[in-house]
C-alpha cells in the first residue's frame, strides 16, 4: 500500500517555493538595475527600491530565525541601512533568504507558532503575542512581498524601467487574468 503523504507538508513546501520563486524575482529585478536606480528615491513615491525590499527581506529573516522556538517576532526586524543602500547586499540577502527557507520549513512542517507585529502602545508581554501556523506565515509572507512588489514595479516605473507584467501582481489577480483570457479565447 502506498505511503499517504501529508498534505499540509506537501502544502507548505508549495508555499515555501512560491515564496522562493518571489525572492528570485526579486533578485532579477536586481540584477536589472543599477546601484543608482536601486537607491534613487522619486518625488512621489514613498520609498526606493532598497527600502521596500529591505522591509520585505528582514520580514522572511524573523520567519526563519523564529521557527526554531516556534516564535516569530517580525517587530524584531534589525532594519539595517546597508541593505538599502547596497544592492549588492540585498542581492546576497535575496538569495541566502531563498536557500533557507525550504529547507527551514521542511524540517518544520506545519506546527503552531507564535507570533508578534506592530505592537501597540498598549501590548505588552504575552499579550502582544498570537497564535498562528507556518502554512498562515507563509501565505502572509507571500502576500506582503506581492504587495511591496507592486511599490517596487511603481518605482522603478517612475525610473523609466519597464518590469514583468507579473512583478508585483497577486497570485489570484494572475489566475483571474488568465481565466479571463481563456474565456476570452474561446468566444
Amino acid at each position: 500500500m502506498p505511503e499517504a503523504t501529508d498534505p499540509t507538508r506537501a502544502s507548505n513546501a508549495l508555499l515555501a517555493a512560491e515564496n522562493v520563486y518571489y525572492l528570485e524575482q526579486g533578485a532579477s529585478l536586481l540584477e536589472r538595475l543599477t546601484d543608482g536606480l536601486y537607491t534613487r528615491h522619486p518625488p512621489i513615491a514613498m520609498s526606493p527600491v532598497g527600502g521596500h525590499l529591505r522591509h520585505c527581506l528582514e520580514f522572511y529573516e524573523c520567519f526563519l530565525d523564529g521557527l526554531p522556538l516556534s516564535r516569530v517576532d517580525y517587530d524584531a526586524r534589525i532594519r539595517d541601512p546597508a541593505v538599502e543602500t547596497d544592492r549588492g547586499r540585498a542581492l546576497a540577502m535575496l538569495r541566502r533568504l531563498a536557500a533557507r527557507l525550504a529547507e527551514a520549513v521542511d524540517a518544520a512542517q506545519d506546527r503552531p507558532l507564535w507570533v508578534a507585529m506592530d505592537r501597540g502602545a498598549g501590548e505588552q508581554g504575552e499579550a502582544a503575542w498570537s497564535r498562528s501556523t507556518v502554512k498562515r506565515e507563509l501565505q502572509f509572507l507571500r502576500s506582503h512581498t506581492v504587495h511591496h512588489y507592486a511599490l517596487i514595479s511603481a518605482v522603478v516605473q517612475l525610473l523609466g524601467l519597464e518590469v514583468p507584467a507579473d512583478f508585483g501582481v497577486a497570485p489570484a489577480t494572475l489566475e483571474h487574468r488568465r481565466l479571463l483570457a481563456e474565456t476570452a479565447a474561446s468566444r
